[in-house]
C-alpha cells in the first residue's frame, strides 16, 4: 500500500485526469478501501482542491473549480509542452494573451527541473514564429466553448456567417479544430438537426451553459468533417474532380484547409476544393501537374474550354 502522502499526489493526478470518478474505481486504482478513499478526499478538501461528490447507484468524486487555483501535476513530457505553448502563444490566434503567457511561462519555468529546461531552450532556440494576419479568437471565448464540449453541455451563441447575416444557433458542442490561424467548432445543430462547422471568431457565447446531451458520434473524424466543410462550403463555386496521379502525390500540393483528397486507386485520386473564382479553380486544377476530369460544376468544364481555346492561341502566337 502507497505510504499516504504518496496516495495523496496519486488520487490527486488521477482526478486530474477526467471529469468523472466513481469512488470504488479509484479505490482498486490506490489499491484501497472506498472508506480510505473517502478519508483521502477530505484530506484534499482541507489542502483546498475542491474535490465535489457526483451522484449515482455507486457515487463518485470530481475535481471542481476553486476560488484559488490549486498546485497541478504534470509529467515530464506535459511540463515541456505547456512551456512551449506559452512560449508560442504570442504568434498565435489567440488575443490578448502575450502578457499573461509570459507570466504563467516565469512561473513554470522557475520550478522546471534543469533536464526539461534545457530541451525547452533547444528547441525554442532553433523556432521562429511566422505570425500572420486574420481575425483572432478571444480566449474566453474559446475556454467557454471548450468546456461546454467537454461537459457535453448544449452551448447558445450569436453568430454571423460568412456573408454578414446575424443569427443565434443552439447546438451541442463537439470538438474544437484548430486549422491553421483558425479555430472551428463541430457541433450538431439541434435546429437544423445536422452537423455544422462554425468559426469561433464569429460567435459569441451566452452563457450559462446546458442542459446537458449525451453525445452524438459524428459521420466521420472531426478534422476530416471540418477540412471537408472549411475547403468547400464558404465559396461560391465548389468544384469536384478526379486526378491521374496518387493521392500522396496531390497531397503535396495542398493543406487540408484548401482541399480533400481521396485515393481512387494507386493511380488517381479525387479532389473536392472550393474558390469564389472559376479562373482560380481552373489553375488550382493544373497545378498537380497531371491529367484531370471535372465532375462539378458545370461552369467550371465551359470555363476550362474557353481558356484551352485562349492558351491554345496564344501559343500559336508564339510559335508564329
Amino acid at each position: 500500500m502507497l505510504q499516504t502522502s504518496a496516495r495523496l499526489l496519486k488520487l490527486l493526478s488521477l482526478l486530474q485526469t477526467r471529469r468523472d470518478w466513481p469512488g470504488p474505481e479509484l479505490a482498486g486504482r490506490l489499491k484501497v478501501d472506498v472508506r480510505t478513499v473517502r478519508r483521502d478526499i477530505d484530506k484534499l478538501r482541507s489542502l483546498g482542491y475542491p474535490v465535489h461528490a457526483t451522484p449515482g447507484t455507486a457515487g463518485g468524486y470530481r475535481l471542481g473549480a476553486g476560488a484559488a487555483l490549486p498546485p497541478l501535476l504534470l509529467d515530464d513530457e506535459e511540463a515541456v509542452a505547456v512551456a512551449i505553448g506559452l512560449r508560442t502563444a504570442a504568434g498565435s490566434a489567440v488575443s490578448g494573451i502575450e502578457e499573461t503567457s509570459v507570466r504563467a511561462l516565469a512561473k513554470l519555468e522557475q520550478v522546471l527541473p534543469s533536464r526539461l529546461r534545457h530541451r525547452v531552450n533547444a528547441l525554442q532556440s532553433v523556432t521562429v514564429p511566422l505570425t500572420g494576419h486574420g481575425p483572432t479568437v478571444d480566449p474566453q471565448t474559446l475556454t467557454a466553448v471548450a468546456g461546454a464540449c467537454r461537459a457535453h453541455e448544449r452551448l447558445r451563441f450569436d453568430y454571423r456567417s460568412h456573408d454578414g447575416t446575424a443569427g443565434r444557433r443552439t447546438v451541442e458542442p463537439h470538438r474544437l479544430v484548430a486549422a491553421g490561424r483558425r479555430w472551428y467548432l463541430l457541433a450538431w445543430d439541434t435546429d437544423r438537426e445536422d452537423w455544422r462547422t462554425f468559426r469561433v471568431d464569429r460567435l459569441t457565447p451566452r452563457l450559462p451553459t446546458g442542459p446537458r446531451f449525451t453525445p452524438r458520434t459524428p459521420p466521420e473524424d472531426a478534422a476530416a468533417h471540418v477540412a471537408r466543410g472549411i475547403t468547400t462550403a464558404a465559396y461560391r463555386y465548389r468544384a469536384r474532380f478526379t486526378v491521374h496521379a496518387p493521392a500522396e502525390h496531390v497531397s503535396r500540393y495542398v493543406t487540408r484547409t484548401s482541399a480533400v483528397v481521396e485515393p481512387v486507386d494507386e493511380h488517381s485520386c479525387t479532389v473536392q476544393t472550393g474558390a469564389d473564382s472559376l479562373d482560380g479553380l481552373a489553375l488550382y486544377a493544373s497545378l498537380f501537374g497531371a491529367d484531370f476530369e471535372v465532375h462539378e460544376p458545370q461552369e467550371l468544364r465551359d470555363r476550362l474550354a474557353v481558356l484551352a481555346d485562349r492558351l491554345s492561341r496564344a501559343a500559336g502566337r508564339a510559335k508564329g
